[in-house]
Formats: C-alpha cells, sequence, structure tokens
C-alpha cells in the first residue's frame, strides 16, 4: 500500500474549495507508462508565460483519442517548468468519455459544472480489496542469493511487457488471472485468445 491509498473517496475531489478546476491532457504515450505502473503524483512540463494553477487546484487527468477522464487530482506544486498533480482518483482501467471539455492545450481551465460534471461520472470509488500478485520465474544459479540477483535482473530487464503478473483476489486464489502490460493475457497455448 501506498500513502495515497485513502484518498479514494469522492470528497476529495469536490470539497468546495474555490481554487479554479483545471483540465490536464497527458502527452502521447504517457497513458499506457500511467496504466503499468502506480504512481503518486504526474509531473509535466508547465505551459510557459501563461496563468495556470495554483498548488491545491483541483484536476481532471485526461487523455486523448477519444477524449477521456483517466484519473482526477490536486496540484502538488508549480515550478518552473514543472506542474505537479497529486492523484486522489485513478480511472485509467475504465476511463469515461469527456467531451463536454475543451482542452486548448496541455493545461486547461475548466468551469467548476464542467469538472463537477466529470467527477459524477466516475461515481461512487469501487471498494478496495486484497489482492495476491506474483511473478514466478524458473531461475538456474548456484545460490538462493544468485537466484535472487538474476531474478530481479531479469525483472528489470523484462519488464511488464514480457513478464506476466498473476493476480487474484485474496481467498479466491482459483480466480488467478494473468497480466500482461497492464490488460489480462492468457497464457495457456493450448487455448486460443
Amino acid at each position: 500500500m501506498t500513502a495515497t491509498d485513502h484518498r479514494s473517496t469522492g470528497s476529495a475531489d469536490v470539497d468546495g474549495r474555490d481554487d479554479g478546476a483545471w483540465a490536464v491532457l497527458l502527452p502521447a504515450g504517457r497513458l499506457d507508462a500511467e496504466r503499468l505502473v502506480h504512481h503518486d503524483t504526474l509531473e509535466l512540463p508547465a505551459p510557459a508565460g501563461e496563468p495556470g494553477p495554483r498548488p491545491g487546484a483541483p484536476v481532471a487527468v485526461l487523455a486523448d483519442g477519444p477524449l477521456r477522464l483517466v484519473a482526477l487530482g490536486r496540484v502538488a506544486r508549480r515550478e518552473d517548468g514543472t506542474l505537479a498533480v497529486a492523484y486522489t482518483r485513478r480511472a485509467f482501467d475504465e476511463p469515461v468519455p469527456a467531451e463536454p471539455v475543451r482542452v486548448a492545450g496541455p493545461v486547461t481551465a475548466l468551469d467548476a459544472d464542467v469538472y463537477r460534471d466529470l467527477v459524477d461520472r466516475l461515481g461512487p470509488p469501487p471498494l478496495r480489496r486484497t489482492w495476491l500478485v506474483s511473478l514466478d520465474l524458473p531461475i538456474e544459479a548456484d545460490s538462493r542469493a544468485e537466484a535472487v540477483r538474476l531474478f530481479w535482473s531479469y525483472v528489470q530487464e523484462l519488464g511488464p511487457a514480457e513478464l506476466p503478473a498473476f493476480v487474484s483476489p485474496s481467498g479466491d486464489e482459483l480466480a488467478m488471472q494473468a497480466f500482461v502490460l497492464g490488460a489480462e493475457a492468457n497464457q495457456d497455448p493450448e487455448e486460443e485468445d
């Protein structure tokens, strides 16, 4: 668990503060990176010379093609050249359409009602549950310590594009499913996808 696990309720997303809401458009190719690895913050280049969001301002994180909401957050900091958004809610695996939003670049001011509509589209956050996640690799080595070193080398070298991670709900291990690149992947060579 991470320090942001508790931040998944709608109350954190709309709290009545008037910091001005913003839309942040993920750069091309960034959606896959955000789906694959849990990040606490999203760091992006800040638009130079333009007024932008202040720390604490609510943010709707959008992906293009078609435009959809993939996360909510708050501006954690804005420095010269960098805008950091701390995630408060993620919807990378089940994004929602964001057609009322008109983006005019990587960072766009949003009307408060449009922001609230996007938050409402996400609905209530799903209940958190415990999952068992494993990665098993057969490794030939001279010792246990060497096997562990080789394991971490393979994990770093092959990564989520080639190594399936197996996940099941705690208490229901028979429901185990393989994931590759953040999506379910059939690992049975006897079955067709």
